[in-house]
């Protein structure tokens, strides 16, 4: 294992028992098994706050327990660390403030173990695509409590098959969306769950949307989280054996890239600049709920926690800051306030398409968030609440219309499909040489950066050469 991996599994699992201590702490312990209680029972369709139906003490008890489960299936089926183990971190705690859950998860989970059982391949090649496909859990949850035909080998059978169907079609969306939706599961579970809700309703079943949404936390949430990011600031500063000045050098060249998936910070940087990453946009994040007068609670902490997770992969200040500014310009435009409670999601979760601000410019950044705050609006009714990353479908849906549209129109170039395979993202795990990157002008002479991706590197060395076809300029002043 790599020296800038092996604190991984050990953070993570402090960071798991710090959610569910804060959860003990926060609430009456005597009633956090009754509030867990009241979390497994429930349909969990979007939008299900935990800290609404169960409170604050449970709903962190229950996103600290699926992390653990998360990060033990990622370090015992064998699947190597990178940036990505960070991502898939940030989402499970996230989400587990609203709609997975430590039952809901495990038939998804069995589903994609069978499928890779199926194609005799190792479990640690798709344990990674395992977790995210939870994104479906809610269906789960439906399936076994809530509909017409409710029961619990229904619901079971129903993971199964979920888990069992999406490695492979979130391998094939993955590339006609050419790294400009980081949500890529997010897509391909909205693609499913547009085909299960028709056959539901032909069967009479009526699977819809829902509100639960907690107000009244913004001080306690502000505490927490604000502790959460300066430590993650501190630490990447002053706690992984580079000298300070090092790391932010390296944040400076973390900052120049577009984020076009897959774009793997920790390997590309290292701990410290990805750390810095995290706790910076932990902080916008917040930032952002607070300006346009939102709420701090289960769905926006946790489209916070998916913000800092997404810092090791795609994210940072430059690219995520414009989508933001975009959905709330689209909040005005529409009659609505940003303070509605899905665009309050849209505005957090919507920076699945930082990659278009990167690579296109902020302009288009701002564009793709306009129009994720009136389409992501939309795109929730055809799959009945039933898929957690619905922004990531809606994101999924922009990124291919603008992709082609920009290039051909804008850029005067011919666009053409990646070709990388999803996969790949999981297995890889060499740590890449950016020293050479120049993050200055000096005087009189002009220099650019290359952003460089972990899949156009030959697997023989981090130090080895980049495809030609790839580089995305950007200067760094």
């Amino acid at each position: 294992m790599q020296k800038r991996y092996d604190k991984i599994f050990p953070g993570t699992i402090c960071f798991s028992l710090g959610l569910m201590l804060l959860g003990v702490l926060m609430d009456d312990a005597s009633q956090i098994p009754a509030g867990l209680f009241r979390i497994v029972t429930m349909q969990d369709l979007l939008i299900t706050d935990y800290v609404y139906i169960a409170g604050p003490g449970a709903a962190l008890v229950n996103a600290g327990l699926v992390t653990i489960i998360s990060i033990c299936i990622i370090r015992f089926s064998g699947d190597p660390y990178n940036g990505f183990t960070i991502v898939e971190m940030g989402l499970m705690a996230g989400f587990s403030l609203f709609g997975k859950n430590v039952l809901n998860i495990w038939p998804i989970i069995l589903g994609t173990w069978l499928y890779a059982r199926y194609q005799r391949e190792p479990f640690s090649k798709y344990a990674s695509v395992a977790l995210l496909a939870t994104s479906l859990a809610p269906l789960v949850s439906y399936m076994a409590l809530g509909s017409i035909h409710a029961s619990i080998p229904l619901g079971i059978l129903t993971g199964i098959i979920i888990g069992f169907i999406l490695p492979s079609l979130s391998a094939y969306t993955y590339k006609i969306q050419n790294g400009m939706n980081l949500y890529n599961m997010g897509f391909a579970c909205g693609l499913f769950a547009m085909m299960v809700v028709p056959i539901l309703t032909a069967f009479g079943d009526k699977p819809d949307s829902v509100l639960y949404w907690a107000e009244g936390y913004n001080k306690t949430f502000i505490v927490i989280l604000g502790i959460m990011c300066v430590s993650a600031i501190l630490l990447g500063l002053f706690a992984t054996s580079v000298p300070p000045w090092a790391v932010w050098a390296g944040y400076r060249r973390l900052l120049s890239t577009t984020g076009r998936a897959p774009s793997d910070y920790l390997r590309m940087f290292g701990a410290g600049p990805v750390m810095l990453n995290i706790g910076f946009n932990g902080i916008l994040g917040i930032l952002y709920v607070l300006i346009i007068g939102g709420d701090l609670n289960g769905p926006t902490v946790g489209g916070i926690f998916t913000i800092m997770g997404f810092s090791a992969f795609g994210k940072h200040p430059f690219n995520i800051t414009p989508v933001m500014i975009g959905v709330a310009l689209g909040a005005y435009g529409m009659h609505y306030t940003p303070d509605y409670p899905a665009l309050q999601l849209a505005g957090l979760f919507g920076t699945t398409l930082a990659p278009i601000a990167g690579h296109f410019g902020w302009p288009f950044g701002i564009l793709a968030g306009f129009i994720h705050s009136a389409l992501v609006l939309q795109t929730g009714s055809p799959v009945a609440g039933l898929n957690l990353y619905n922004n990531g479908f809606s994101g999924g849906l922009i990124a291919i219309v603008l992709y082609p549209t920009i290039t051909a129109i804008w850029k005067h170039r011919r666009p053409t499909l990646r070709d990388e395979d999803y996969y790949d993202l999981f297995e890889e795990s060499a740590p890449i040489d950016t020293s050479f990157w120049r993050t200055k002008r000096s005087e009189g002479t002009h220099h650019s950066t290359h952003e460089m991706h972990p899949q156009h590197l030959d697997r023989d060395g981090p130090n080895s050469r980049m495809s030609d076809d790839v580089p995305e300029e950007s200067e760094v002043d």
